[in-house]
This record gives C-alpha cells, sequence and structure tokens, in this order.
C-alpha cells in the first residue's frame, strides 16, 4: 500500500532564502539534540511505568488486542442497527478526535442523507460548548427513544460535556422511565471520578443500564483517538483495523533515529530551526481537501496544548530508573509555535493574503490528497476549464499556492496522502502526534500535560461554588479580581 510521504523542500533556504528557510549546515548543528531526542524518548517508550506516568502510553495504542478490537466493533454495529441517532458528548480530544473521523472517512453530508450514511446512525456533537441554543434545539428535535448517548469524560467533572449530559439524561428519563440508562453509554476512567461512580452505582441496578469502556491510564485526551473513538469508529461503520494499521505502519517508520528516514522527526526538527531562528512562529496547517477541515482542527489543540508551555520540563528518576516529568517553575520558557487551521481552496480567498503578503512568521504545511472518493469533470464548451476535473483543479491549486509563497519567501512543507482512506488518516493521526511529542523533546517542555486549560476551569469551580476546591486556588481568585473599569466600555 502506498505510504503517506513528507515533501519539505520548501522548507530549506535553497527555495525560499537563507533568512526564511533553514540551511542544511543549521540542521547538521541539530542532530546532537536530534540523537540525545530520540534517545531519550524511546528509552521511555519502552518503559511501560515512564509511559503512563509521563502520558506517553497512546504510542502504543495501534497495537491493541485484536479480542478487543472486535468487541468494539461488534458493540458499534449493535448500536448502529438498533438507533437512528447518536448523541456524542464530549470536548477537546474527545469531540476533536471524533468529528475529525466521521468527516474524513464518512460520505460528506453524512447525517443529511440516508445513502450517505448506507443505514448507519445519524451522529452529532455537543458537550463542547455552553451554547444554549445548539442543544435545545437538537433535543427538541429528535425522538428520545430511537436515540443513543455517548458520554465520554475522564473525570466527569468538564462543566461543558457534564452541563450537556445532565440535560441529555432529563430528556431521556422524561421520555423512557427509569431504564434510560439502557441509551447511554460511558466511556471514562475505569477506577475514579464522578461519571465511573455514576456508572458503577447504575450497573448494580441494571447491568444493561450505563455500559462503558475505559480511558486508558497514560493517555491524555488529544492522543487518544486510537482510544475513546474506536467506539464512534465502529458506530459510523469504518474499519477500526485499518486504522489501526495505518498508524502502527506509521509508528513503525517514526521510529527510527535517521531524521532523513523519519517524517515526523524532519518535521519536528525543520519547524523547530524555523521557530527558534527564522521567527517563524505561526503555524498554519491546510489541508486541500473539505473532508480533512476536521482534522486540521484536531491538530489545532495537538499542537498548542502540547507545546504551549510556560515551564520547561525536568526529569525526575526513581531508583528503578522510570521517569516523571515535572515543570521547573524556576524556568520560565513561554515556549509553543501558534497553530491556524486553514483549507484549501476556500481560504486561498481569506487567509493566503496575509500568508503571502503579512509579515514573515509562518511556516504552512499543506496537505495533499493525490486521488478522491468521487470525481467530477467540466463539461466541454467551459473555456479553459473545459473537460478538467475537479481533483485535478484541487491539485494544480495546492501546488499554484506552494508556487505563490515560495516566490515571497515563505517556507512551506506538504503531506502527500495516496487517498483519504482508514488506513492512510490512521497513519496521518500518528505522524502528527509523533511529531508533536518529538519537538517538545526538541523543546525540552512536558509535551503532555496542560496546566494552562485549568485557570479558566478554577475560576468557574470557585464562582459556581464547587466544593473540594484547593485554598490557594481560591485565595488566588479572591485576592485577583476581574476589575472592570466602566470609562473603558464604549
Amino acid at each position: 500500500m502506498d505510504k503517506i510521504r513528507f515533501d519539505f523542500n520548501n522548507m530549506f533556504g535553497a527555495r525560499v532564502g537563507n533568512g526564511h528557510g533553514v540551511d542544511e549546515s543549521e540542521l547538521e548543528a541539530l542532530s546532537y539534540s536530534i540523537k540525545e531526542a530520540h534517545d531519550h524518548l524511546s528509552g521511555v517508550l519502552s518503559d511501560k511505568a515512564s509511559r503512563i506516568c509521563i502520558g506517553l502510553e497512546w504510542a502504543r495504542l495501534p497495537f491493541q488486542d485484536e479480542k478487543t478490537v472486535e468487541a468494539i466493533r461488534k458493540l458499534g454495529n449493535e448500536i448502529a442497527k438498533k438507533y437512528e441517532n447518536v448523541i456524542s458528548l464530549g470536548i477537546g480530544g474527545s469531540y476533536l478526535g471524533l468529528k475529525a473521523a466521521q468527516d474524513a472517512l464518512c460520505s460528506p453530508y453524512y447525517n443529511d442523507f440516508a445513502g450517505a450514511r448506507g443505514n448507519r446512525p445519524r451522529v452529532y456533537f455537543e458537550g463542547n460548548n455552553l451554547d444554549p441554543d445548539t442543544l435545545s434545539v437538537l433535543l427538541k428535535n429528535l425522538n428520545p427513544k430511537k436515540t443513543f448517548v455517548v458520554v465520554i469524560s475522564k473525570s466527569g467533572e468538564t462543566t461543558e460535556t457534564k452541563a450537556a449530559f445532565i440535560a441529555v439524561q432529563e430528556w431521556l428519563r422524561k421520555s423512557i422511565g427509569k431504564r434510560y440508562g439502557r441509551q447511554v453509554f460511558a466511556i471514562t476512567d475505569p477506577a475514579s471520578g464522578s461519571l465511573r461512580k455514576t456508572v458503577d452505582a447504575e450497573q448494580k441496578k441494571d447491568r444493561l443500564s450505563f455500559r462503558s469502556l475505559p480511558l486508558m491510564k497514560g493517555v491524555g485526551g488529544r492522543f487518544s483517538e486510537f482510544n475513546m473513538g474506536l467506539l464512534h469508529l465502529a458506530i459510523i461503520g469504518v474499519d477500526i483495523r485499518k486504522v489501526l494499521k495505518g498508524a502502527a505502519d506509521m509508528s513503525k517508520r517514526c521510529s527510527t533515529p535517521d531524521v532523513y528516514k523519519n517524517p515526523a522527526y524532519m518535521y519536528a526538527a525543520l519547524h523547530t530551526i524555523l521557530y527558534r531562528m527564522k521567527g517563524k512562529d505561526i503555524a498554519i496547517l491546510m489541508p486541500f481537501s473539505e473532508t480533512l477541515k476536521s482534522t486540521a482542527d484536531w491538530y489545532i489543540q495537538m499542537l498548542a496544548e502540547s507545546l504551549g508551555k510556560k515551564y520547561a520540563r525536568k526529569v525526575e528518576k526513581s531508583r528503578d530508573g522510570g521517569e516523571a516529568w515535572i515543570n521547573e517553575n524556576g524556568r520560565t520558557v513561554n515556549v509553543g509555535r501558534t497553530p491556524i487551521s486553514a483549507r484549501g481552496t476556500n481560504d486561498l480567498h481569506s487567509i493566503q493574503q496575509n500568508n503571502i503578503e503579512g509579515m514573515n512568521n509562518k511556516a504552512v504545511t499543506f496537505i495533499r490528497v493525490e486521488k478522491f472518493a468521487r470525481e467530477l469533470r467540466i463539461p466541454s464548451g467551459n473555456g479553459i476549464l473545459s473537460g478538467k476535473k475537479y481533483s485535478g483543479l484541487m491539485g494544480l491549486a495546492q501546488e499554484a499556492t506552494e508556487w505563490a509563497l515560495v516566490r515571497e519567501s515563505r517556507p512551506n512543507c506538504t503531506v502527500i496522502m495516496p487517498e483519504v482512506s482508514a488506513y492512510h488518516w490512521g497513519a496521518l493521526l500518528f505522524f502528527f502526534e509523533m511529531a508533536t511529542a518529538f519537538e517538545g523533546e526538541l523543546l525540552g517542555i512536558n509535551a503532555f500535560d496542560q496546566p494552562g486549560v485549568e485557570g479558566y476551569k478554577n475560576y468557574m469551580y470557585f464562582k459556581l461554588g464547587k466544593p473540594g476546591l484547593s485554598e490557594s486556588v481560591s485565595k488566588e481568585i479572591k485576592e485577583n479580581p476581574l476589575v472592570k473599569d466602566r470609562k473603558l466600555i464604549i
């Protein structure tokens, strides 16, 4: 099967000028850091206790037990045959990964047309915001007796998902009665958290209610599509084994220390040089495929939450050689490229103007699809477009965008997908996951935590009067109120 390829021609100074592109001597100068990062990351990946402690267990997800995969496949088919609708509740990776999969691997307009779904249920994503309009309209228009609910939350306490789940439970209960839990499935922590407590309590009353699957230890939300996303893939009829096979094959490609043979390492190394030495702190991901736009949105969380860090990482080793990573509060670094998702060709008529003539502080990554699932050809008698295939025009537009960026000394690279299939999409996600992990190594930060996300959560919990909030957090909020001067509101 054809592999995903990484074209990094336009990242070098020979193409875009030495002031804006990488010089081969700069890549060579980074070779020691690349080797050091590889050795360290490989060592951690080889030790299960360290993987789980740090949050690197996601790297083993492509190699899951076949019996587990088959059980999830059967469960997904069972749900798909019985229900017309599925509401999926989750936020962050528990939403973005699933949405990316559905848009990439299902037919366009999947929810709109029965023929596009192939007798599979419509899937609606909620619990990822606090806008009252969307969930209200959804519940008003769906039949609860024909709707299945999947809630994904490690703790069960994330406000957006928790609030949506409460509303959906009440909606189900009013229509179905006390056995409404038979239409609820939870993907959550296997041992702790409020959602786990609810699952366990409901299971004691009725074994068919609140069935569940575990969120694996050592797998952070943004890295968890190959864990919590598998049931969703099964429901919409995607072959899970092909997705995991693509990821597994990419994992093997990304295990070599040779940066010229390892696409993830090369991607991370080039972007690190451009960021650190050339001022390219904006990362734009632009797939030339409408079906991959949500995958670009998934990557935004991957890059921003993994690499946007205030503190350097400190490695602590135990007597048995295991590792734990902590933030070294005395070493403020404030690093991380800012990601932006776009799509070709739509955004060539918006953001591309800034890409070409705005500040030269960006590196653009294209995703080019070589073969589309469907084709359209323009009839004759339509001038220069006569007889042209849509796929050919899309490819030409991507090529033209590359050319225009190079002419203005703007670095860019291209991930080439033979097709948007389950296999290649699995490979694509693992490529970006490993590239992000390796870039974290080169930056010397912890790419697997997200302390910056807790600030808004803690403020909301304080205002809502959540019990158990730490005294230090409460004190900080009390002593640093949000102040508004009316003169500055016009």
